[in-house]
């Protein structure tokens, strides 16, 4: 049986959405029992990127001004994105932009490990689908920071994961939000 076999993402419990109007930016929180400067280069990393988040990163994230190719894990032609590192204050602080959408992860230390935050803006109508493939690339991350990778599960691939049907469906509720039409027949 393989990692990922034996992974089942837990309640959604890690994210909530700050709501400003019509502009809702999605939270999600997570301990990890990493420290801040372990969790900045995973965060940072082109080859570290690569192992768990839903984009391919083509320069380092980590030093602010570089600019830096993001291309979209899954998409179902090459998507790519151009963006700026606009914050990189290390191991506190990374913010850019990823397709229209403003990324910002903070890192705290918490005990021996660190507490990360991740506030994305993101059209309410897939709010609910953001958190779960977010809460599933944190699991990932988190495995692989401790040495049991799974493996990244993102894009289409995350969306046929029984795992991700549940937490898009939780966070739906959570949120008060439809599930689109298209998100039933995906199960």
């Amino acid at each position: 049986m393989t990692n990922l076999e034996q992974y089942t993402p837990g309640p959604a419990n890690v994210a909530r959405v700050d709501k400003e109007g019509d502009n809702w930016k999605l939270v999600l929180v997570r301990e990890l029992r990493h420290s801040p400067e372990k969790v900045w280069e995973a965060l940072t990393d082109p080859a570290h990127l690569r192992e768990w988040a839903p984009f391919e990163a083509d320069a380092s994230m980590g030093v602010a001004g570089n600019h830096v190719k993001l291309t979209t894990v899954g998409a179902p032609s090459l998507h790519v994105t151009e963006t700026t590192i606009t914050r990189a204050d290390a191991p506190h602080a990374l913010e850019y932009k990823w397709c229209e959408n403003i990324m910002r992860f903070q890192l705290e230390p918490l005990g021996g490990g660190t507490r990360l935050t991740l506030w994305t803006t993101i059209d309410r109508r897939y709010i609910a689908m953001g958190a779960a493939g977010w809460h599933i690339a944190f699991d990932v991350l988190d495995r692989l920071l401790d040495g049991n990778p799974l493996g990244r599960l993102a894009g289409p691939e995350a969306m046929k994961f029984p795992g991700f049907q549940r937490l898009h469906a939780e966070y739906a509720k959570q949120f008060g939000v439809e599930m689109p039409s298209w998100a039933s027949k995906q199960s």
